[in-house]
């Protein structure tokens, strides 16, 4: 098939997700700066009540029109399953299919990623400016906060399911410190959940936040069905991207300044190693040229791995009438007409992080409640009123890879998370479970609680609580870390997302982390994006915040002791 060459651009960004269209929008401020998105999904349509309805967040992971649909290979600590990987695709990439949980990470992880050398700016104070940058709070900015930012954040408001409240009061009866605020001054304990959702009850996905600011500037051009092959450099310089559009029509798009690789954790590290960039021996394998030797591409690969602990609702207060298909067509018109009701909100209104024990620093586990039992993706609903925890560890030590099995740009790679590797891993989630019937047996759900329904009552031993996470444990949907900044041998990129031994070439997305963060993943990429943006043009940084900031240090883990469950 005939190759169709296209003319130069400034910028060609590869991935319209959280990461690039920050840098699609911020780079086209410049009206003299010619960018290029390339997106391999289609376009976010406003009447897809799939990606659109805050409720409706399960939908399009069912399926491969929004989500590429990775699974891992057999994890060996995990039965051998093959476990989801879920990736969003299309014009705002994981955004737009994500369940919209607005939370950032705690400060100390970032003050432990600027201990790395040549990380010093990425420092709590450095990037808490970035965050509030990219911010519009409903609740109105703040030192933490941000008011006119793309990103629309809202907080919970009163009225809202009586659960929420019931299961916020129930931590802070199991001792634990309620928090007003999950991304303020102190993120330990349990309190309201921000939610990446708009005052009209819509998705806020960077598509609709940042994207919809630079669409109609001519210096923009934006290509969907768009699949990327490879980066092509000219000697140690990136100078054009190759990709397929739509029937597999090869183009070639030519970048006089740079080439920013935005396609996250899972696709990132292929698109460099069908570039001829990763270990040597991989590519040898797969008879790709070698531009350029980094061990690291594809390694070092993280993700938060969770449980859910599901128990019956005794009052008729849940969401379970929600799912009945009678219900539906009142409540996605409401959510339609009004942008109100139960389908403009994600329902993860409630949550927390907690230490499991003064081992650690700041918090290890992490509380999404939801007055629904159910499965993430919408699957193995309880057909009967019910609520759930979930509950996971944040900063595994398992570490896992991305290697391409392929030079087919269409062909899914290998993905192996090592899932629960080491005895860290095991003790944290025997202590989740413990911790968390805990809390569920406080006297503020005492009017809801029934029966627990999973894992259920009678598993208590450690072999069975063992087994139960072995075979129910499901991903959180955070991969990253697999292109990581740094200066050592295996880091791939530098403090600004600059590929080691190139020229003209960045990776700017969640998987330049060095360490995962504490909670999800969409806050600090975009972030992430915002910050770098700044050094592609040249910008100073933002000056320093100096918003205090709560370090446990001493403090005990629990304040008081708890009902047992």
């Amino acid at each position: 098939m005939p190759e169709t060459r296209v003319s130069e651009y400034d910028f060609i960004i590869v991935g319209a997700g959280s990461a690039g269209n920050v840098l699609a929008t911020r780079l086209t401020e410049d009206p003299d700066t010619r960018v290029l998105l390339l997106e391999a999904g289609g376009p976010d349509y406003r009447l897809d009540f799939r990606t659109q309805m805050p409720a409706a967040l399960a939908y399009p992971l069912q399926g491969r029109r929004y989500n590429w649909g990775y699974l891992t290979d057999p994890e060996p600590y995990m039965n051998g399953r093959r476990m989801e990987c879920g990736r969003g695709k299309g014009l705002g990439g994981s955004s737009l299919i994500n369940g919209m949980c607005y939370i950032r990470g705690n400060a100390l992880d970032y003050d432990g990623w600027a201990q790395g050398p040549g990380l010093a700016e990425w420092s709590y104070r450095d990037c808490l400016p970035y965050f509030r940058k990219a911010e519009s709070r409903d609740a109105g900015p703040d030192p933490y906060h941000g008011g006119d930012g793309p990103l629309s954040v809202t907080t919970a408001k009163p009225g809202r399911n009586v659960l929420f409240e019931a299961m916020i009061e129930a931590g802070v009866q199991a001792g634990y410190p309620r928090t007003p605020d999950l991304n303020g001054y102190r993120q330990e304990g349990f309190g309201p959940m921000d939610r990446s959702v708009t005052p009209a009850g819509r998705r806020s996905s960077t598509a609709r936040g940042y994207l919809d600011q630079a669409r109609g500037r001519p210096n923009l051009t934006i290509v969907t069905h768009a699949l990327t092959d490879r980066v092509v450099c000219e000697g140690r310089r990136a100078v054009a991207v190759a990709y397929r559009h739509r029937g597999g029509r090869p183009v070639t798009a030519r970048a006089r300044r740079e080439v920013l690789v935005c396609s996250g954790a899972i696709a990132s590290p292929q698109i460099l190693q069908r570039s001829g960039i990763g270990p040597a021996d991989l590519l040898r394998g797969l008879d790709i040229p070698i531009v350029q030797d980094l061990p690291g591409v594809g390694e070092n690969l993280q993700d938060h791995l969770e449980i859910y602990i599901q128990y019956e609702c005794l009052k008729p207060v849940s969401l379970a009438p929600a799912l009945k298909l009678y219900n539906q067509p009142l409540i996605g018109a409401q959510w339609l007409l009004a942008g109100t009701g139960i389908g403009a909100s994600n329902q993860f209104e409630a949550g927390g992080f907690i230490r499991s024990s003064e081992d650690f620093g700041w918090p290890n586990l992490q509380f999404h409640f939801l007055p629904l039992a159910i499965n993430y993706n919408g699957s193995n609903a309880v057909e009967t009123h019910g609520f759930q925890a979930h509950v996971g560890s944040m900063r595994s030590p398992s570490r896992g890879r991305v290697r391409l099995t392929s030079r087919d740009p269409a062909a899914h790679p290998s993905i192996l998370f090592n899932y629960m590797s080491t005895e860290q891993d095991w003790r944290e989630f025997r202590d989740a479970i413990r911790i968390t019937r805990e809390i569920m047996a406080q006297p503020a759900l005492d009017p809801y609680r029934g029966r627990e329904i999973s894992p259920g009552s009678d598993l208590r031993s450690e072999p069975a609580i063992d087994a139960f996470v072995r075979a129910h444990g499901e991903t959180a949907y955070h991969p990253s870390c697999s292109c990581r900044m740094g200066m050592d041998a295996m880091a791939v990129v530098d403090a600004e997302g600059r590929v080691h031994g190139l020229e003209g070439l960045r990776v700017v997305d969640a998987s330049i982390m060095p360490l995962i963060v504490t909670g999800n993943l969409n806050a600090p990429t975009i972030m992430i994006a915002e910050k770098i943006a700044d050094r592609i043009r040249g910008r100073a940084s933002l000056p320093r915040s100096d918003a205090p900031y709560h370090v446990a240090g001493d403090v005990p883990v629990r304040r008081r002791p708890a009902r047992a469950a």
